[in-house]
């Protein structure tokens, strides 16, 4: 199992709230940096800067592109990812610590969902 990107990344990720039902992590990087394979639950995904980024896991690869001011779910998964874009990244993460009603889902997508 992958870890917690506080750990895996703190460099690029600052857990900057928590409390017993959510954590709030900022995650800044610049163009060409990698992240190490971590994992996330749940989360809320708030961009503050566009950016364009190649998601990675179990031999699968997606490119996100968007723009600042997107606010998209990520379900649950464990991923690397790759500024490959032209610009750094600026966003927060509003992980969820509730179990998801009913259990996980099989088969999420890798990477951000739409709104």
């Amino acid at each position: 199992m992958t870890g917690d990107p506080a750990d895996t990344n703190p460099e690029l990720y600052r857990v900057v709230f928590e409390n017993e039902r959510v954590r709030v992590l900022e995650y800044r990087d610049g163009p060409g940096d990698r992240t190490a394979p971590h994992r996330h639950p749940d989360t809320v995904m708030v961009t503050l800067s566009a950016f364009s980024r190649r998601i990675s896991a179990g031999g699968r690869e997606v490119q996100v592109d968007l723009p600042a001011g997107a606010v998209r779910w990520v379900a649950a998964q464990e991923h690397s990812g790759e500024n490959i874009g032209e610009t750094p990244t600026h966003s927060f993460f509003v992980e969820l610590k509730e179990p998801r009603p009913g259990g996980a889902v099989a088969g999420t997508a890798l990477g951000p969902g739409a709104p």
